[in-house]
């Protein structure tokens, strides 16, 4: 029987890089990203997946530039939301599984218990409504699909929060980091696997139908960025560290364009009733991150 074809979109980010060497042993990988493939344009990408005629299409690409959205909205619109929906057209008509990945920013962070799936999506910036947009896009076309709720990504690779505070770390004594907003960072090599398993484990065309849906994908436990950043340095190598504190502030203390969730921690009941995956505590992908 033949490997299943995928094709990629978004190679070159943390959750990319990782689904990029997860996926290559178990299928037909083609990948794409910009400038290949331009998002912004409907033809580009109809061109790419028309070329590939792939099994699997999985976006990983996305504009994540959250503050920049509120003075880039239209582009950001492109990317998140007119491009998923543009997959979603060429997966309905191929018969193929789109898997997507949005974020945690389509809530409002008002709660203070975990968001389930059927938590009524609200919002605070422009990145959120556009990635909002993108995931209704693709339901609105009807195609099979796997939408991904992510939540703090970070990795070995890429411009992510993990890699910020080490390089901070090796040049400043004291770094202040929000202690007011919450939520479960999520190592990008997890979410690459569990990619993986929930395609592996969907085995034909109704078993994709019957599994389509949203699903949050995140890490066990929850907390602070102030928590997520002492834990990076405590354990990172004493050579070469400067820091010696990392004071906890309010959101209030560093004021951004767009307000973040304050709470932003979600329930993944779901993925494991349906996949039966359920991803580690975050300390613990952090510490196999670190010490690797």
């Amino acid at each position: 029987m033949p490997l299943p074809k995928i094709l990629l979109f978004g190679k070159m980010g943390p959750v990319g890089w990782d689904l990029r060497r997860t996926l290559a042993p178990m299928c037909r990988l083609v990948c794409a990203d910009y400038p290949d493939v331009d998002f912004t344009r409907p033809d580009s990408i109809r061109q790419w997946i028309q070329d590939a005629a792939p099994d699997v299409i999985i976006n990983a690409a996305a504009y994540t530039a959250v503050d920049k959205a509120e003075t880039e909205t239209a582009l950001a619109m492109k990317i998140n939301a007119e491009a998923p929906g543009v997959m979603a057209v060429e997966a309905k008509q191929r018969g193929s599984l789109l898997v997507h990945y949005s974020t945690d920013y389509v809530f409002d962070g008002t709660k203070t218990t975990p968001y389930t799936e059927e938590d009524a999506p609200n919002p605070l910036g422009a990145y959120g409504r556009t990635k909002l947009a993108g995931d209704r896009a693709i339901r609105d076309a009807g195609c099979h699909h796997f939408i991904f709720r992510l939540c703090w990504v970070y990795g070995a690779r890429g411009s992510n929060f993990m890699l910020t505070m080490m390089r901070l770390a090796r040049e400043r004594e004291t770094l202040r980091v929000v202690r007011d907003q919450t939520g479960c960072p999520t190592w990008s090599r997890m979410i690459a696997e569990a990619t993986a398993q929930a395609i592996l484990r969907t085995d034909g065309p109704e078993a994709a139908a019957f599994r389509s849906g949203t699903y949050h994908l995140c890490a066990s436990g929850q907390t602070s960025w102030h928590g997520f950043a002492r834990a990076i340095i405590d354990l990172m190598p004493a050579e070469g560290r400067k820091c010696r504190e990392v004071q906890g502030i309010t959101s209030a203390e560093y004021p951004t364009p767009t307000k973040r969730p304050a709470y932003s921690v979600m329930s993944c009941e779901k993925l494991e009733r349906v996949f039966g995956l359920r991803l580690p505590d975050w300390q613990d992908s952090l510490r196999q991150v670190l010490e690797a």
